[in-house]
């Protein structure tokens, strides 16, 4: 009999109980509503973490319950590094959210990559360096993949609703996350071009690793504001330039998010997300502490129900 490459590979997940909403939408700077949404209730969500950034909206999209989380809090109270990311996705996953699709402002390191575009990124380099990133620790060990940090599937699916509603759309790009919140000198402006940078940003980094951990599909809509400060015919990088193009760039976001949760298939579709902790947990879960699983619940739900350790 082979030997388990570790002990969650010999765990049969369990079902968990009704989502509240399966679906979730992350909205950056600018983006704070999503037209159509009906029926719409708050949640006051608290979590072993803290509070998320804001009350959670869940309203009814077609046929399906869509969470809403503004990043920076309404009225962009936070800065990105004040922004509670361990909340937000642990709170959208204890309303059973199974699908995050993220949107946020960002420069852009390319030339052919201009304000108002919309770049659908699925790769990360992280710069920043004082952000709390994982939910595990305290008696737990698990190291998920991100080699491919954005769902595929889901990232094809917001494409194609971004093309859709007429934004120019690019197909994939690297995404540099700082640590903010000051843009980038020039110095390291010309530096991360000379990495193969697409876009760079200040939001994004975490909210992908911690949906990889909590089995959340995610992918991200980065909408381009400016040229950062490298280009030499263009403005440095200013808030009110960057307010210009939020407010263009809101709308359109708005719809192709739209667009994006209705063309969204029933079930998910054995994307590496779904089981992401399944050959990624190290510790025994017979052996991690009682009060870790608890504050894990429904992270580890289906791996180790609450009260079985």
């Amino acid at each position: 009999m082979p030997v388990p490459r570790n002990f969650a590979e010999s765990i049969v997940p369990t079902k968990t109980q009704q989502p509240i909403a399966d679906v979730a939408i992350v909205g950056g700077s600018g983006l704070y509503g999503l037209r159509d949404l009906t029926d719409v209730e708050q949640h006051r969500v608290e979590t072993p973490f803290g509070a998320p950034s804001d009350a959670i909206h869940v309203g009814t999209l077609g046929d399906r319950r869509v969470a809403v989380l503004a990043r920076h809090g309404q009225g962009h109270t936070l800065l990105p590094g004040e922004v509670n990311y361990r909340a937000n996705i642990f709170a959208l996953k204890q309303l059973g959210v199974q699908r995050l699709l993220s949107a946020s402002a960002v420069g852009s390191m390319r030339e052919g990559l201009r304000p108002r575009d919309v770049v659908l990124v699925d790769q990360f380099i992280d710069r920043t360096v004082a952000r709390p990133s994982t939910f595990f620790g305290d008696g737990l060990v698990a190291h998920v993949s991100l080699a491919d940090p954005i769902c595929p599937s889901l990232r094809a699916i917001m494409l194609g609703a971004a093309r859709s509603s007429g934004a120019r759309s690019h197909d994939g790009g690297v995404y540099v996350c700082i640590e903010g919140p000051a843009f980038s000198t020039r110095a390291e402006s010309k530096l991360y071009r000379s990495w193969g940078v697409d876009v760079i940003g200040m939001t994004n980094m975490q909210e992908a690793r911690l949906a990889r951990e909590a089995e959340i599909c995610y992918a991200s809509m980065a909408m381009i504001t400016d040229y950062d400060c490298w280009h030499e015919d263009e403005d440095d990088v200013s808030v009110d330039a960057l307010l210009g193009n939020l407010q263009a760039n809101a709308e359109l976001a708005a719809e192709s998010l739209r667009r994006a949760v209705l063309a969204l298939p029933a079930e998910r579709d054995g994307c590496p997300c779904c089981d992401a902790l399944r050959y990624a947990i190290l510790t025994d879960l017979r052996k991690v502490p009682p009060e870790t699983v608890e504050r894990l619940g429904p992270i580890l739900e289906r791996y180790a129900p609450r009260g079985s350790s």
